[in-house]
């Protein structure tokens, strides 16, 4: 890398690193991890509240065996339950419960702050309207690749 793209790059790494940390420290002042709350707002989000484990797997970046180990913690605290995947003998589908819908409605007003206090408030409209072309130019094209 030239010395402008190396900047950038740490740049955006440290910005990750700074969002993340002050989110998930919230996230976890209210009793949820990251991945719960990806998992409860994807579920609350979907026709029936449901979603195959591989779909929410794919979202999330994560292999499908990392998101059935998590899924079965969820399970266990009743936020979400498992059900057969009438569409592959293999899978399952991940159903959010009432329980779990009610932790996600108490935990969505204070992660809203959250984000707003550790990224949303320290940037101006045209920094969002950038990050969100970045962010379609990079998602863009991981699409074509693999």
């Amino acid at each position: 890398m030239n010395p402008d793209e190396d900047r950038a790059w740490r740049a955006f790494r440290r910005l990750m690193v700074a969002v993340q940390t002050g989110t998930a420290r919230d996230l976890a002042a209210i009793g949820l991890s990251e991945p719960d709350y990806e998992v409860l707002s994807t579920l609350s989000e979907r026709d029936a509240h449901t979603s195959t484990l591989r779909e929410q797997a794919e979202k999330m970046g994560w292999s499908r065996s990392r998101l059935s180990r998590h899924a079965s913690r969820m399970e266990a605290r009743g936020l979400l339950r498992r059900a057969p995947d009438p569409a592959d003998g293999r899978g399952c589908l991940l159903v959010l419960t009432a329980r779990g819908l009610e932790v996600l409605e108490d935990a969505a007003p204070a992660h809203v702050e959250s984000v707003r206090r550790h990224f949303i408030d320290r940037l101006t409209p045209e920094d969002l309207a950038a990050l969100e072309r970045i962010a379609g130019s990079v998602h863009g094209a991981r699409r074509h690749f693999p």
